[in-house]
């Protein structure tokens, strides 16, 4: 009897399961849709998706093609492989499509926050953060502030085993926050970074609001951060004897800055700048220095370069706009690091009307993810695309070829694309002058749904000279 009972359980388990895949797909069979197969209801294919990364999304385009449906993220969503499309959705976003990003990250960051905004809004606070990371602004107000940073945060490495993933999140983090708030930034920091990084992991979970789960502790981080950033904004109107010179002070200088943002905006903006910084600096240093590390030629060529830019130099001077537009073959480095690391999978828009694409009809409401990472290993743009070599990057063309977006594209492109570029080449700057390195402790990376290292990424540091 208990065997017939045990037996007749797993089959109603069995029967139960089938029949509410079944009624998920038949819930989303409408005539139009792309093909695809759409899993559990609420839950949909995030799971796999989340476990199996690049090989989910081939497996379901060799089954359905480079535009394919799928249940994930929380949302009914319609995933281009297509790289003519995936152009096309990130040069007209106007055309019934806004972002997409998950409801946890539009939460935690901001309403006001530039990937939740669009349209006039959109360009409005684009345009308000654009004036802060301009060329001129890099060189004049924002460079000696990266130089000066960087300088104190590689000192005291020499033989010392340090987690090098730890190091540049620390580094992304804390030299992001002094050219915000500059005089202010070595006080506040010891309590805003551990915030901060509950703010980061509560962007990347489901939105549920129940204690201990990190999308209720990234909320609880936000207020937080919120009330420093405001208390600081205050402090700041109340000593007016003070002339600061960095972002917070553009963004309060409603005089001279012709973006008059209210004290939310200011503060979704700051939250905006170390947010988007924070990923793509730290993780691309990191893996920096981790193929420089496996290609001995390549970190010769590097070092070289910034060898001759010291011997132009006394010992003191910092690095200036002149030296960071010579490093051409670090900017290539930087952008090989990009790209084959893929720190940027894709991106998501939403549709406000139903719509048409390739044949298709996508609902209103449905997300669609522009899924950028196969391009990265197209072998007719890059031959031998899973090799590391920098060197292809030296052909300028490369950089504006139709297909390149590793750091998004259309009105949307990462508006600090080249402030990163200018903190990251100032570490590695000082990183290769100084130091020699090696792993140590064998440690593992992932690079699917983010790059990292999971037990740390760890490195025996040596003097140079």
């Amino acid at each position: 009897m208990a065997i017939f009972m045990v037996v007749f359980g797993v089959l109603l388990m069995l029967l139960t399961c089938t029949a509410l895949l079944k009624w998920n797909e038949v819930r989303y069979r409408k005539k139009g849709l792309p093909p695809g197969t759409m899993g559990w209801p609420v839950f949909g294919e995030t799971t796999e998706f989340l476990k199996q990364g690049p090989n989910f999304m081939k497996t379901q385009r060799a089954r359905y093609g480079n535009l394919f449906k799928s249940h994930i993220l929380g949302c009914p969503t319609m995933v281009s492989m297509d790289p003519d499309l995936n152009r096309y959705i990130l040069m007209n976003e106007a055309k019934g499509l806004v972002p997409g990003y998950p409801q946890s990250m539009i939460d935690i960051l901001g309403k006001c926050n530039i990937a939740a905004v669009h349209g006039s809004t959109h360009k409005y606070m684009r345009g308000a953060l654009l004036s802060l990371i301009s060329p001129t602004m890099i060189r004049d107000l924002l460079l000696p502030k990266i130089d000066g940073f960087m300088r104190t945060h590689l000192n005291f490495w020499d033989n010392k085993i340090i987690n090098i993933q730890h190091k540049t999140k620390e580094m992304a983090l804390l030299s992001s926050l002094q050219q915000i708030a500059t005089l202010e930034s070595s006080s506040i920091s010891e309590e805003f970074m551990p915030e901060f990084f509950k703010l980061v992991l509560g962007t990347l979970s489901l939105p549920i609001d129940f204690p201990g789960t990190n999308y209720r502790q990234g909320l609880q981080a936000r207020k937080n951060i919120v009330s420093m950033l405001r208390k600081l904004i205050q402090e700041r109107r109340a000593s007016k004897e003070i002339t600061h010179q960095d972002m917070l002070a553009c963004l309060m200088n409603s005089q001279e800055n012709k973006y008059k943002l209210s004290d939310e905006e200011i503060i979704d903006q700051i939250i905006t700048i170390l947010y988007s910084g924070y990923e793509t600096v730290s993780t691309t240093s990191m893996m920096a220095v981790k193929y420089l590390h496996d290609h001995p030629k390549v970190l010769q060529e590097l070092r070289k370069e910034h060898l001759e830019i010291r011997e132009r130099k006394n010992p003191e001077d910092p690095i200036e706009w002149k030296d960071l537009k010579s490093m051409r073959f670090t900017r290539a480095v930087i952008f090989e690091t990009s790209r084959l690391a893929t720190i940027v999978n894709g991106v998501l828009r939403k549709t406000t009307k139903e719509m048409e694409l390739n044949g298709f009809v996508i609902p209103q409401g449905w997300r669609i993810y522009v899924y950028t990472r196969e391009i990265n290993y197209d072998p007719y743009l890059y031959p031998e695309p899973l090799a590391f070599n920098p060197w292809r990057w030296l052909d300028k063309s490369l950089e504006s070829q139709n297909y390149l977006f590793i750091f998004g594209g259309g009105s949307r492109q990462c508006p600090g694309k080249e402030l990163g570029i200018a903190e990251i080449s100032t570490f590695l700057h000082y990183f290769v002058t100084r130091y020699r390195w090696e792993e140590v402790g064998g440690d593992k990376l992932m690079k699917f749904p983010r790059v990292e290292a999971p037990n740390g990424l760890h490195i025996r540091v040596s003097s140079y000279c």
